[in-house]
């Protein structure tokens, strides 16, 4: 008898070729979920236009259509994993909203999927995918969704201008979105915000090429041969709040202890020129470069890799370095409490402690990653994790759920479910008003995508 599959749609907020968190990780996740054939899975994502894709996408990459895109991710995703993954690729219509320096759906993305494969959802950055939405609720369209919350918008927004009040305003407006959202929640470290119906889970792994980078310098260590020969750096884009102001400050603070240091820093971004010019007034050797892929082999000799940032909820690089066999010098901090499992993890909680664990490794070789470290670094471990922390065993389609006790009571619940739907039906109103959504900062003409979009993505009529 043949076992009926899960079907699963994975929204996500970004694409390749953006390297950023939310293009790569659901990208990952869509392969291995579905790399035992046990499982139908779809992969959804942003569609922009010409205009957009210039400026979100590196080195003037831009697609003319959305199967020439689906082509390139694929191609990146195959030179990277060594089976082949059978998941489906689908695009919404996206628009780059400058100022967030995010993609935001338009039109009511659910749509995209069709009726009769609509089972499970997978929102990656549920908030984000959320907070505009008008349409059709995704709990109705749905049987089960589940939200992973990526990033932490809250400390993000409190370093902006009078970024207490729009925190507060933010930590509620999120809890609301994603209460009327999602059954359940996963949440990858404890620094973010806590929701309803959360856990805290980390289901991200690393590319395959870290680990295979990491075997390669445990069986020169194990041969006793030079398997590090490069000292200190940091890779990450070059805007202020991904730890470069924290990094530099400790640098500068510490510089007669330090003495001697040298700190190479890899990454794009909008505060590259400022980030040059406070790193050339320090007595330190520390150089600035543009930004590469980590994977690429200039990176593989460092020994060190120095990460203050604490905006990140789990951060990719810490978890690649130490895939790579490395000494990681990070603070201790919720979003760092995944690494702790891990010897060559190394936390500080004050300038002094950085200092002496900074001196410390620059004088000690890392110790090997064991085969259980390892593992739980991947992506096979990252999948166990997040088929737990979702749920997915347990999860039984409608049509085969047993009919409840009719001694069972359920004025609490029904209780409980008015309230969300009254919640819910107050967002989709304010959301389908333009001036309302203008004023809480969405796209103008947002409701809808245009003719252009949906003549590009096939559409019979706009969503």
């Amino acid at each position: 008898m043949m076992t009926r599959k899960q079907k699963i749609a994975i929204f996500t907020t970004a694409s390749l070729p953006w390297m950023t968190g939310t293009a790569v990780n659901p990208l990952f996740r869509a392969a291995y979920l579905a790399k035992d054939g046990a499982r139908d899975v779809v992969l959804v994502i942003p569609w922009l236009s010409e205009k957009d894709q210039e400026l979100v996408y590196p080195n003037k990459i831009v697609f003319t259509s959305p199967s020439q895109q689906e082509n390139f991710v694929r191609q990146w995703l195959e030179e990277r994993i060594n089976f082949t993954s059978n998941f489906g690729i689908r695009f919404y219509p996206g628009k780059f909203a400058i100022d967030k320096r995010s993609i935001l759906p338009v039109g009511d993305i659910t749509e995209i999927i069709p009726v009769e494969e609509a089972e499970i959802a997978v929102l990656e950055e549920p908030e984000h995918l959320t907070w505009y939405h008008h349409g059709q609720r995704w709990k109705t369209k749905f049987q089960r969704v589940i939200g992973v919350v990526h990033t932490n918008y809250l400390e993000y927004v409190r370093r902006e201008k009078n970024g207490v009040v729009q925190a507060f305003l933010l930590k509620h407006v999120n809890n609301w979105v994603i209460y009327i959202t999602c059954h359940k929640v996963i949440r990858l470290s404890g620094a973010t915000q806590d929701l309803h119906r959360s856990v805290i889970c980390n289901v991200h792994g690393v590319n395959p090429k870290f680990l295979e980078v990491g075997l390669v310098k445990r069986d020169q260590q194990q041969r006793q041969e030079p398997a590090f020969t490069k000292g200190a750096y940091y890779i990450g884009k070059m805007v202020w709040s991904k730890g470069y102001k924290e990094l530099l400050q400790l640098l500068s603070k510490n510089q007669n202890e330090l003495s001697g240091l040298e700190v190479d820093l890899y990454g794009n971004g909008e505060d590259s020129d400022e980030v040059r010019q406070s790193a050339s007034k320090l007595k330190l050797a520390v150089r600035v470069h543009t930004g590469r892929d980590h994977a690429d082999p200039l990176f593989h000799d460092y020994k060190v890799f120095i990460n203050p940032s604490t905006t990140d909820v789990v951060c990719t690089t810490t978890a690649e370095a130490l895939a790579m066999g490395k000494i990681v010098i990070c603070a201790n901090h919720p979003s760092n409490d995944f690494f702790k499992l891990f010897p060559n993890c190394h936390m500080y909680n004050n300038s002094k402690e950085f200092v002496e664990l900074t001196q410390r490794a620059l004088t000690e070789e890392p110790v090997p990653l064991t085969d259980e470290q390892r593992h739980e670094l991947s992506w096979e471990a990252a999948t166990e994790r997040f088929v737990q922390a979702a749920e997915l065993d347990l999860f039984m389609p409608e049509n085969t759920l047993p009919s409840p006790s009719p001694f069972m009571s359920l004025s609490y619940t029904d209780l409980s479910k008015t309230v969300e739907d009254t919640s819910a039906f107050l967002h989709n109103t304010i959301s389908g008003i333009e001036v309302a959504r203008r004023a809480f900062g969405a796209i103008p003409k947002s409701l809808q995508p245009d003719e252009q979009m949906c003549k590009e993505l096939g559409l019979a009529g706009k969503i």
